[in-house]
């Protein structure tokens, strides 16, 4: 099967897509401590632009101030959970398969990672395993751009952020797909032209993906 030419680039979220999914080591810590399912996430959808979360992925907080700020946030509703313990479970396993098809991807396509982190742990996947964090700093070598909230001081879903990944591949966002496996992540590139494809596992989203570069990715 050959490339289809109506796409330049391939956008990519790298927690979530290329590894598993930190909402469920959330879910795994919540059970641990009798918290209600969904309390982490619920948190940090709470005046999203402006809580704990987001000014951490904005690096306007420290480590040592998001703690603080979380944990507030938390004892707001209902449940005081320490940020501190939060942030080393945003670090999940990567999945082979969606390394391989970045692989097939970057050889007809332009590639980004456009991923929300924070200065925690090592590297941009913010793992604090050593050997982990080099097995996904590897895979950040195969992208042509990687552009880290941390680092840029804007976060998904501020449109700007996807403007400033197109900028630096030299296209427009129509020609582009995005990859995300939050919602609210997508909704912005699409308003911009992109295609976008909302990940819930990793077949799912290679399906989509070769339907629409008429690529074999498996």
């Amino acid at each position: 099967m050959t490339a289809n030419g109506n796409y330049r680039a391939v956008l990519w979220d790298f927690g979530g897509v290329f590894t598993t999914s930190p909402f469920e080591a959330f879910n795994r810590y919540e059970a641990e401590r009798g918290l209600p399912q969904d309390f982490i996430r619920g948190i940090n959808a709470t005046n999203p632009d402006r809580n704990a979360w987001a000014k951490m992925e904005r690096s306007e907080v420290t480590v040592e101030e998001f703690g603080e700020l979380f944990r507030a946030e938390a004892a707001a509703a209902g449940h005081p959970v320490d940020g501190g313990e939060v942030l080393p479970l945003l670090s999940g396993d990567l999945r082979p398969e969606m390394v391989a098809a970045l692989r097939i991807v970057k050889q007809d396509h332009l590639t980004a990672c456009l991923t929300n982190n924070m200065r925690t742990g090592q590297g941009p996947g913010m793992s604090r395993d050593a050997d982990k964090a080099a097995r996904i700093a590897e895979v950040m070598t195969l992208f042509d751009q990687v552009v880290e909230s941390s680092q840029v001081g804007i976060r998904k879903p501020e449109p700007r952020f996807y403007q400033i990944a197109c900028e630096m591949l030299g296209i427009e966002p129509a020609q582009a797909v995005f990859l995300d496996d939050l919602g609210v992540n997508l909704k912005p590139a699409r308003g911009l032209g992109m295609v976008t494809i909302k990940v819930t596992s990793a077949d799912q989203a290679l399906a989509e993906l070769e339907e629409l570069l008429g690529l074999d990715l498996r």
